[in-house]
């Protein structure tokens, strides 16, 4: 559910008081463990933690228009959540997020990069901070740009590997053509076509034998 809202002051006082509350709470944590350069704003209809383009002038690559998206906050109608993108693009990263979250001894409903939770209760805020706080915005761009490098080189194999397998295969009677013609032979046309008996009149003219009376002359 994305909202309309422009600003994120806009966005909080759309939500009902609970949600409003959960979402200050969790904001409150990322905006204190947030590192120099991120800026929040409101991006894809959430609150969004991004690199700008006077950062990262090449924006998101989905649409170069918005700046490079870091982290999001979301009031949705099943669940609170916390896009967190510094964790889906380091594996490591990951790892120690996931630990820490279940050393709290919270449960853990997980996409690739959204962690879901109904109530402030059911948060570890303590994982979402130090997660957020790890990432420095270069070493963020340095990871999105490695991933994006990665992602290409995939692409590239996978479309060689498709254009070697839908290749054509010369035939036997191709090959032996091209081998008579490589050695200055007749093409495979000329080589069927048969030759003319020596003395046999040409199409289109009759050559009668010579009378008597012809020969006598």
């Amino acid at each position: 559910m994305q909202s309309k809202a422009a600003t994120v002051e806009e966005y909080l006082a759309s939500l009902p008081a609970d949600r409003r509350a959960t979402v200050e709470a969790v904001r409150k944590v990322i905006k204190q463990n947030l590192g120099k350069g991120f800026e929040e704003g409101m991006q894809y209809g959430m609150i969004g933690y991004y690199v700008p383009h006077s950062i990262y002038p090449a924006g998101y690559h989905c649409d170069p228009k918005q700046p490079l998206p870091f982290a999001a906050l979301a009031s949705q109608k099943q669940a609170l959540s916390v896009y967190l993108y510094s964790v889906y693009a380091d594996p490591a990263h990951l790892a120690r997020f996931v630990a820490a979250w279940k050393a709290n001894g919270k449960k853990l409903d997980m996409g690739k990069s959204c962690v879901r939770f109904k109530r402030l209760e059911d948060a570890a805020l303590e994982p979402i901070g130090a997660a957020i706080k790890a990432m420095p915005v270069k070493v963020f761009i340095a990871h999105y740009e490695a991933a994006r490098a990665a992602s290409g080189s995939a692409s590239a194999r996978k479309t060689g590997k498709q254009a070697a397998t839908s290749a054509p295969v010369a035939t036997k009677s191709a090959t032996a053509t091209e081998k008579t013609a490589k050695k200055g032979g007749p093409s495979t046309a000329a080589a069927k076509k048969p030759a003319a008996k020596k003395g046999a009149p040409k199409k289109g003219t009759s050559k009668q034998p010579a009378t008597k009376k012809a020969r006598a002359k």
